[in-house]
């Protein structure tokens, strides 16, 4: 266990895009920073990176098991977490109507059930501890639009907002708030296909006011500011990182 008096951060989905972003901006603020993935090559490779005795470990963040697991894991190996950076996701782009329930409960085990399921454990830990802890958990802005090729994916974003406010609410009492980032158009693995498109990315360029695609970076100095003291009045919130997107109310 370390001795460090540096918050530990863990980033699920920390091996690339978004997740590593985060772990670089709350790093930058001080933190002790933990990456999860489903991807053990590649998480390792990415805890190297980063440096500074980043730790990383291979966890599915659809079992449950894996999820207590993970968290009993750094508790021996480091010390309890107080900042959690719910992060990892997956979407299975499918026409609606030819949706399996098995993909659907495949994005949503992993998008929402395991964000209940490690929100939960740290919870936990940190309430014994008598932590001051921070959860932060990534949105989407498909929690407000949707697209029903990725109904299961806009769901689980939905659904993630609400979470996000009951355990906000069942949390506050101990100190520990719980908030979202929803992003737009992030230039990430997933908006590639979109990049790669001139027409594609003349619309997505369409419906973001700022006219451009939003960089990791800018996801990962939200959270880290959710994660710090400077958002230690805020709780239960869902920050749309969008580019003005929302605002725009435009679909087409």
């Amino acid at each position: 266990m370390t001795n460090s008096s540096s918050p530990i951060a863990l980033i699920t989905g920390g091996a690339q895009g978004i997740g590593f972003a985060c772990a670089e901006a709350i790093m930058a603020d001080g933190a002790q920073v933990v990456l999860s993935d489903i991807n053990e090559a590649k998480v390792a490779q990415a805890a190297k990176a980063l440096g500074n005795g980043t730790r990383s470990y291979c966890c599915d963040m659809s079992d449950a098991a894996q999820i207590n697991t993970l968290f009993d894991s750094i508790e021996q190996d480091l010390g309890p977490v107080s900042i959690l950076v719910n992060n990892a996701g997956i979407s299975i782009p499918c026409d609606f109507m030819e949706t399996t329930v098995e993909q659907f409960k495949q994005v949503i085990d992993v998008n929402l059930v395991g964000v209940f399921c490690a929100t939960q454990r740290a919870a936990k830990t940190m309430i014994e501890h008598k932590l001051a802890g921070s959860i932060i958990n990534m949105s989407s802005i498909n929690a407000v639009v949707a697209i029903p090729a990725i109904a299961a994916y806009c769901s689980s974003k939905g659904g993630i907002m609400q979470l996000t406010k009951a355990a906000s609410l069942a949390l506050a009492p101990h100190n520990i708030r719980v908030n979202a980032v929803g992003p737009g158009s992030i230039n990430t693995e997933m908006m590639a296909a979109v990049n790669a498109s001139p027409a594609a990315l003349k619309t997505a360029l369409s419906r973001t006011p700022m006219g451009r695609i939003g960089e990791p970076k800018e996801i990962g100095d939200t959270v880290a500011f959710l994660a710090g003291k400077k958002a230690s009045y805020i709780t239960g919130e869902t920050i749309y990182v969008d580019g003005g997107r929302l605002g725009l109310n435009y679909t087409v």
